[in-house]
């Protein structure tokens, strides 16, 4: 299937590569299925696209790149869930807010999605912890 994205071109994806966000995500509701793939020109970050709105793709990062020492623990309902039966089925991702300026780039730390690889299920959740920002500063002095 091809997938003409608003800001990164067309993008060929098959219905195993599909996220599915029971509840959508925050501010997107009513968005249900993703597909996640590498930013061309730096790897590090990822696009989380909508297939049914091809306006919206968010930029991602892993939250460990941001934060070595980042860490929380998962909701056992959230573990069910998501049918998340490892740690090895779990990829955590953080929403990037970009600047045209580099200092004013952040990543939200306070809400974390969360994917189950295998199911390809997600949900966004919020962390009830205040050494996490939603502004987190990407580039850190």
């Amino acid at each position: 299937m091809k997938l003409n994205t608003k800001y990164h071109g067309v993008k060929e994806y098959s219905e195993k590569d599909i996220i599915n966000f029971k509840n959508g995500l925050p501010g997107f509701e009513n968005l249900k299925k993703f597909i996640l793939f590498p930013v061309e020109e730096n790897d590090v970050f990822s696009i989380l696209q909508s297939i049914e709105d091809e306006g919206i793709g968010l930029v991602t990062i892993s939250p460990f790149a941001v934060m070595k020492d980042y860490e929380f623990k998962l909701s056992d309902e959230l573990l069910e869930g998501l049918e998340i039966k490892s740690e090895a089925d779990v990829l955590v991702l953080s929403t990037v807010t970009l600047s045209s300026n580099i200092e004013n780039i952040t990543v939200n730390l306070k809400a974390p999605i969360i994917v189950n690889i295998n199911e390809r299920l997600g949900e966004q959740i919020i962390l009830d912890d205040d050494k996490y920002m939603i502004k987190h500063p990407l580039v850190q002095e």
